[in-house]
């Protein structure tokens, strides 16, 4: 009755003050004084945020408020133009050069001498999405040295005595997108950044062979112990969980929302093209019954396709394929857009996805990084989880992604090449939609009898407060079906003279006794926090790990390799805690540990290290 009530009210309120109830459909055609196509241009719906962008044949459609509208046409070197809408359905509008502001447009940051730039360069431009404050002209290696990728301070872990800080917590992470962008550094011949290199993200790119999970819990837990390859003195400590892998055929259908940057920064052949070419292929690993949505953002958000079941897999495809790129980054108008039509097709009893695909470069709104992931975390109480796919080069903001993702109860990807587009989008698709553990964090309690100090490798962003472990309310990491996840500390034992041992004052209030006792063989404890997916309340599990090491030669491959892939990360990263870490032991590690490598990626690893050390002198 209620509902009733309200929805007489609205009409009401509606019919007073003349607001139609229903929105009109205006479509139409954007060309120049010569009929020819203009391709980004902005069209924007005056006095509201709503808008959309040309295609490729200069075509638009925006759904505007009333007849009583009024559209905005914008293009970058032309005059703009303000249409009322009327009784109109179809507006075509032909804009004319704005020569004098053609003469202002200007490329900065790129050492060019000063000319003004003609229309082709200015087109050029705007299709990038560069400022328009100086005039530059450009010749053919414009653009060559700029370099604006941004990636977050690492602040790596240090060693930690246990009678100080005897408690190490930290949020899983199965991300990869750092190593596969590594991997497009590397194969170019380049040193990666520092803080481009997370440990933990080259790690869980591979898969371990880890048993399956038995009993009540969805995941089950590997643990080994030997010596650290890079300093023999010391131990490393290998942690393995998991995931349970599904039935895929009782799998249930989901609703996913494909959100895609059509700016101008993502016009080069590694972005939208890369992109385009890797939606079709998770297309094609969908079933009928899953449903898609495809949006777009540049000037501004659009919807290019409505939820549409996969069985419509041509309209799909050629929704797609139409995708062209042109204009500045309004990405979070594009995020909001995305979130209220997942919301709008939402499956109570399904899976329910926002694939975002960009370069991360948002420069209209709301663009700072603290400002979307607030929005971000606000959106994730919906029960929408978030998957994010970078893209390209030059401009790539990897901080910004991470970041959001994390944010998003969501995944993070790379990627740099169509292989990378197979892994992620046709392996390891059905794993990563369906989620089947959230809010995973680990917190280990370390032996002071046995643990003279211990160091997290990586996980560096992914630390939590030592309370936060018990907080049901504090958000953690996600684990998909049949996914693995890998985490290494490495020790010094009681009695090893080491630099990294840092003494402090006897203190004064504490008692000198440790709560384990003397005999006791106990290196650590491992409690593992998890809700099931559409659950508040976590579930606890606990394993102890006793100080009983295996020589290193006898390890599993699993140990051995991620050993081996760890030691690169902190030889890319020059880390102070690498040791006698070597190019030539990573090789030798990492070869003696492929073990069963079905997609050849453990042995692709092998030659990019391998390749990479020519570049070096160690």
């Amino acid at each position: 009755m209620k509902k009733v009530i309200f929805l007489i009210g609205f009409m009401f309120v509606a019919m007073s003050f003349g607001i139609a109830t229903e929105k009109v459909l205006i479509e139409g055609k954007v060309t120049d004084a010569a009929s020819n196509a203009l391709v980004g241009v902005s069209v924007l719906e005056i006095g509201t945020t709503n808008g959309t962008i040309t295609d490729i044949n200069g075509e638009y459609s925006l759904y505007v408020s009333n007849e009583n509208a009024q559209l905005q046409f914008s293009y970058i070197g032309f005059t703009s133009k303000e249409v009322k809408v009327g009784s109109n359905k179809t507006l075509n509008v032909t804009l004319t050069e704005d020569n004098e502001a053609l003469e202002e447009v200007v490329v900065t940051g790129y050492g060019m001498r000063p000319k003004k730039a003609s229309r082709k360069q200015a087109n050029r431009m705007y299709s990038l999405g560069m400022a328009a404050e100086a005039s530059y002209t450009m010749d053919d290696s414009w653009g060559a040295n700029l370099n604006t990728e941004e990636y977050d301070l690492i602040n790596e872990n240090i060693f930690q005595k246990p009678q100080v800080k005897p408690l190490s917590t930290f949020s899983i992470d199965v991300d990869a997108a750092s190593y596969s962008n590594l991997r497009r550094m590397l194969t170019m011949g380049q040193t990666p950044p520092k803080d481009a290199v997370r440990i933990e993200e080259m790690v869980n790119y591979f898969d371990y062979q880890y048993e399956d999970p038995t009993g009540e819990h969805p995941f089950s837990i590997a643990m080994e112990l030997s010596e650290a390859p890079w300093n023999p003195q010391h131990k490393l400590v290998h942690i393995g969980l998991q995931g349970k892998k599904p039935d895929y055929t009782m799998t249930k259908p989901s609703n996913l929302v494909f959100l895609v940057d059509v700016s101008g920064s993502m016009g080069d052949p590694n972005k939208l093209p890369l992109l385009k070419s890797s939606l079709k292929l998770m297309v094609n690993e969908l079933k009928s019954q899953d449903r898609i949505a495809l949006v777009t953002y540049a000037g501004n958000a659009g919807l290019v396709l409505k939820s549409t079941p996969v069985s419509e897999k041509e309209k799909i495809m050629e929704a797609i394929e139409k995708l062209e790129a042109g204009g500045y980054t309004a990405g979070a108008k594009g995020i909001e857009l995305a979130y209220s039509v997942a919301e709008n097709n939402l499956m109570k009893e399904g899976n329910n996805r926002i694939v975002l695909a960009t370069d991360g470069d948002f420069n209209v709104g709301v663009s700072s990084t603290s400002e979307l992931v607030r929005m971000i975390e606000q959106k994730r109480e919906k029960g929408i989880f978030l998957t994010i796919a970078g893209f390209g080069m030059g401009n790539y903001k990897d901080g910004r992604m991470e970041q959001i993702s994390n944010a998003g109860n969501g995944n993070y990807y790379y990627i740099d090449n169509i292989k990378e587009a197979e892994k992620v989008f046709v392996k390891e698709l059905r794993a990563t939609l369906f989620t089947i553990a959230k809010d995973v964090k680990l917190q280990v309690e370390f032996n002071p009898n046995r643990v003279q100090a211990y160091r997290l490798i990586g996980y560096e962003n992914r630390k939590l407060n030592d309370e936060d472990f018990n907080d049901d309310k504090k958000d953690a990491g996600e684990l998909g079906a049949g996914h693995t996840v890998t985490a290494l500390y490495e020790i010094i034992p009681v009695g090893v003279q080491s630099e990294f041992v840092k003494e402090v004052d006897d203190l004064k209030y504490q008692t000198k006794e440790n709560s384990a006792q003397s005999d006791n063989k106990e290196l650590l404890t491992v409690k593992f926090r998890y809700k099931e997916p559409k659950e508040k309340n976590s579930k606890l599990i606990t394993q102890v790990l006793k100080d009983k090491s295996t020589a290193l030669e006898k390890t599993s491959d699993n140990f051995r390799f991620s050993a081996a892939v760890a030691e690169f990360g902190m030889l890319l990263r020059d880390s102070e805690f690498k040791g006698n870490a070597t190019y030539e032991q990573v090789l030798s590690l990492a070869k003696g540990a492929k073990g069963k490598d079905n997609e050849g990626y453990r042995q692709e690893f092998i030659q990019m290290v391998d390749s990479f050390k020519l570049y070096t002198k160690r």
